[in-house]
């Protein structure tokens, strides 16, 4: 009988020094381009026509559901769909507006990225530059093109 407190004992400091250790990071935060300060996107080529990508050609998307200018996407969510997130304000690159760029704060309070009234993420399903497997998914997320609007093309 006193073995299994000791062994309880054990798991519960076990487990409290676990709430001590430090916090988990947000999934936006994961990606490569939420570690930098300077955050920049351009108009690139792609099989979708001319969109909005980040400075090494990865594909931004928005989400239908994002309204205001809010992102509404969070949780799970941002796991597939990583926010651009940026400390500093963002710079238009080759083809972008700079007018149509800004920043929201998101509700875990970092900031992120939007173009026209569109908060941006990218799809982890993107392997890399050129990629646009998240056009289209669920009828919600769309790459962007340089006006600000959505593109519905298909790939």
């Amino acid at each position: 009988m006193r073995a299994r407190f000791v062994l309880l004992g054990v798991a519960l400091l076990a487990s409290l020094a676990a709430c001590g250790s430090e916090p988990a990071r947000d999934a936006a935060d994961s990606h490569p381009a939420a570690d930098t300060a300077a955050v920049g996107v351009r108009v690139s080529d792609s099989s979708l026509g001319p969109i909005l990508t980040d400075q090494s050609g990865r594909t931004l998307y928005a989400f239908v559901r994002d309204s205001g200018g809010a992102s509404t996407c969070a949780d799970q969510c941002v796991a597939t769909w990583p926010a651009l997130v940026s400390r500093d304000a963002v710079s238009a690159g080759a083809g972008a507006d700079q007018k149509l760029l800004s920043r929201t704060t998101r509700a875990e309070g970092t900031t992120q990225a939007s173009y026209g009234k569109w908060p941006l993420y990218y799809y982890a399903g993107d392997l890399g530059p050129g990629d646009v497997d998240g056009q289209g998914v669920d009828g919600v997320w769309f790459a962007i093109g340089r006006d600000g609007t959505l593109v519905k093309a298909t790939p």
